[in-house]
């Protein structure tokens, strides 16, 4: 029976036999991050709200309907929605432009204020980087395919990389005035949304993922049509560098992604099976956002990738992981209870996983326990067992039974020999 309190629509637990998926994937994802040169920084749950407002764009659906914010005395503060502003603040504040730290990762949750489905929770976690001072369409491609590696690595197949400009300062107001042509004899159509983004910022209507605003615009000009000189080297420069690695890349006119600090490229990877919610690993450049919060003229460029979604695409989110323990004492009558909890901390010492049942049940009870512990063998001990210095040692997966040694050492020695020989 479900006791009083549940946790929160939104909200969930990641029980035994979910979190090995993510400390598996994590150990994978953080050996890619150091080979890339990427190094972790860990920020905090909580931010100014203006901090976000300022960075992610007050026109976006996130600062306008998602953000968790409230009053904190005379402060404004939110829960983070997203980290990159977050690290670019901390980047800012602590001055790793002269540490030469321009290389960072990041790994936890975030909030946002979204009806709940599969995929999509109002708590939710993102693996990212963030690569600091370095302009080059180079440095696009790098990323991106370290982007496409961490995708691999979390056993994501079928994928799909998408790739777009989204050009500059040079780019923008003429595309505007030709989009805004086009959009606003059918503005009365578009969904509230999209209706109030036309005017602030219109290429967010692109972004809307409403099939109706989809027909409505589907005529509407491709910003590769306007790119600068400079947004179309740097972009056919990305482009030749994904080739040169071998990464396939489809362009997508459309794709401007839902942030207002991204410029020049802008990418995402997609999963097969996921539905709407298809995207798995998205960013892209954000030359001036380091400047707009305060800081110096420095580029930037990163992405960030939802674990959740991540784990729905690989098909790990209703595989529970087994346990997976070496031995499981069972121990029969006072004199092998006494001398068991010595005797697994011992174990423990030697690098052997083990557990043992405190408790005092009998030996049905013990066994049952054993069985679903994940352990690969049951060791027996009881009057038996100690006055011949060797114990019961039951092999929980074939079900045969030999004898082994009764003291820490040599039953170490024993648990390595049968790991070397069953590989």
């Amino acid at each position: 029976m479900a006791g009083k309190y549940q946790s929160l629509r939104g909200f969930r637990d990641l029980l035994p036999g979910e979190t090995e998926h993510w400390q598996r994937f994590e150990a994978r994802a953080q050996r890619l991050l150091h080979a890339y040169g990427f190094r972790e920084i860990r920020v905090p749950h909580l931010e100014a709200t203006e901090l976000f407002t300022r960075s992610v764009g007050e026109a976006t659906d996130i600062v306008g309907k998602e953000m968790f914010t409230f009053e904190a005395g005379r402060d404004s503060v939110t829960l983070r929605p997203e980290m990159t502003a977050q690290v670019c603040r901390a980047y800012i504040q602590h001055g790793m432009d002269r540490l030469g730290l321009n290389r960072l990762s990041y790994i936890g949750p975030a909030f946002r204020k979204e009806r709940p489905q599969k995929g999509r929770l109002r708590q939710f976690h993102q693996i990212g980087v963030e690569l600091f001072g370095e302009a080059s369409p180079e440095a696009d491609a790098e990323v991106i395919a370290l982007g496409m590696a961490i995708v691999t690595a979390a056993g994501v197949a079928g994928t799909k990389l998408l790739i777009n400009s989204i050009g500059d300062s040079d780019t923008r107001p003429a595309f505007r005035d030709a989009l805004l042509e086009a959009l606003r004899p059918v503005a009365e159509q578009l969904c509230g949304d999209c209706q109030s983004r036309l005017e602030r910022n219109p290429l967010r209507v692109l972004d809307c993922k409403k099939k109706k605003c989809q027909e409505l615009s589907a005529d509407a000009p491709a910003i590769l049509d306007f790119l600068s000189e400079d947004a179309r080297t740097h972009f056919d420069g990305v482009l030749a560098n994904l080739e040169e690695l071998g990464i396939e890349a489809v362009v997508e006119p459309r794709l401007v992604r839902g942030l207002d600090y991204y410029v020049r490229t802008t990418f995402e990877i997609r999963a097969e099976g996921l539905g709407s919610q298809d995207t798995v690993l998205g960013g892209g450049r954000y030359d001036g956002l380091v400047r707009a919060l305060g800081g110096a003229q420095i580029t930037g460029m990163g992405w960030a990738a939802g674990l959740e979604r991540l784990f729905i695409a690989a098909g790990l989110d209703d595989q529970p992981v087994a346990p997976e323990l070496d031995l499981y004492v069972v121990t029969l009558g006072p004199k092998a209870r006494r001398m068991a909890l010595p005797l697994v901390q011992a174990l423990r010492a030697e690098g052997v996983s083990v557990s043992w049942d405190s408790s005092g049940h009998g030996l049905g009870g013990q066994m049952k326990r054993a069985g679903r512990s994940g352990a690969r063998f049951a060791v027996l001990i009881g009057d038996d067992e100690l006055s011949r210095g060797q114990a019961t040692i039951k092999d929980l997966a074939g079900g045969g039974q030999s004898e082994g040694p009764i003291d820490a050492l040599g039953l170490a020695r024993w648990t390595r020999d049968q790991r070397e020989r069953e590989g």
